[in-house]
């Protein structure tokens, strides 16, 4: 019976969590609904758990708190204070490149340092899937 117990516990296979920072994707698709908020979450979670890298992924109306200028249209807060200081920590920002030619926009129109995705859902499922990022949407 040994022998069994043995056996079955060297062939069972071992799972392996991996040492590091957790990796987070903040997905936001409405910068008037998701902006301020997303962005005040993510410097939240850099408060507590500062070593967290995030990256942030962007598509449909929520390119916008990425837009040079850009404000929320409820209380008229800028968005691009709180980009860069969350930038200044290491928190990565990309920015769908479907939804510029949907939109009509230009790369030009984006604050500097932002990075362009092909795909912002693909980007989102990818980083899920293949890197085992968390999922949050504020």
């Amino acid at each position: 019976m040994a022998s069994v117990i043995t056996a079955a516990f060297f062939l069972t296979p071992a799972v392996v969590i991996a040492a590091g920072p957790t990796e987070v994707v903040y997905h936001i698709d409405d910068a008037d609904e998701q902006g301020i908020k997303g962005l005040r979450n993510i410097r939240n979670h850099l408060d507590v758990s500062p070593e967290t890298k995030i990256i942030v992924v962007t598509h449909a109306n929520g390119v916008d708190i990425m837009l040079e200028g850009a404000k929320n249209k409820k209380n008229g807060m800028e968005y691009a204070p709180l980009v860069s200081a969350l930038k200044s920590r290491g928190v990565k920002f990309e920015v769908c490149e479907m939804t510029l030619k949907n939109r009509k926009l230009k790369k030009d129109q984006f604050v500097l340092d932002t990075d362009f995705t092909p795909s912002g859902v693909v980007r989102i499922a990818d980083l899920q899937y293949q890197n085992n990022f968390a999922y949050i949407k504020p």
